[in-house]
């Protein structure tokens, strides 16, 4: 997905989700519905994401591990957040939050789940409150996501550093937007990343309003030189 070849990631995970069934994997079989989710949702179909995330989770609650079914509500979280639903993002959250505060007990927890912490989960609500126009709410979870190390996980700081600018450009805070946005091309610059570029997209777009002002100008002008080196 993070390449932008969509067609090819859903070919992929169509023949990875069969071979999970196959295998009687509930595990993986969710967790590979809910990166389809995210996949829809990235490209705007937010309430097909619902309902794929949804059916993942009811199929397997009860069967599959705590981490993985609280990675499965975060996903839901993020979509009900694109489609302006504030109570069904937040009852999301806190059910990712106590899969979370349990998975620790999980015996046989698989290895390639346990990328999904606290510090995740916070770096994703991040978004999801931007996207509820709720800036108060972001910055708060920003907090709790600081602890990411750069140099470990650019891609995933990167993209927050984005949502956090748009943050403040939806309070017309322009300095701190600009701030977190040069910020994230310094880190996305190094990243080779569709993705990245549509995140450092959403800030041109709501930077519009400023677009006399010279430092926006030189803001575009990083973006669209330092990012398109990397693609």
């Amino acid at each position: 997905m993070d390449t932008g070849h969509h067609d090819v990631a859903q070919q992929h995970f169509i023949q990875a989700l069969r071979m999970a069934k196959a295998g009687g994997a509930v595990d993986i079989g969710c967790h590979i519905m809910s990166n389809m989710a995210l996949q829809a949702l990235l490209r705007g179909y937010h309430e097909e994401a619902i309902d794929m995330v949804q059916g993942a989770y009811e199929r397997a609650r009860g069967r599959a591990g705590h981490r993985v079914l609280g990675f499965a509500k975060l996903i839901e979280a993020r979509a009900h957040a694109k489609a302006n639903d504030a109570r069904a993002a937040s009852a999301a959250i806190a059910a990712s939050e106590r899969c979370l505060e349990v998975a620790d007990r999980d015996a046989d927890e698989p290895a390639w789940i346990r990328y999904f912490t606290h510090t995740r989960l916070a770096s994703d609500a991040v978004e999801v409150h931007r996207d509820l126009r709720n800036p108060a709410a972001a910055w708060r979870w920003n907090a709790r996501a600081d602890a990411m190390n750069p140099d470990s996980f650019a891609r995933s700081v990167g993209l927050r550093l984005t949502v956090l600018a748009t943050t403040h450009l939806q309070e017309h805070d322009l300095d701190q937007g600009l701030a977190a946005g040069h910020r994230a091309i310094d880190i996305l610059g190094r990243v080779a990343s569709a993705r990245a570029r549509d995140y450092v997209a959403d800030i041109t777009t709501t930077i519009t309003p400023w677009h006399r002002e010279k430092p926006v100008a030189d803001f575009l002008h990083r973006a669209h030189t330092e990012l398109a080196a990397v693609s």
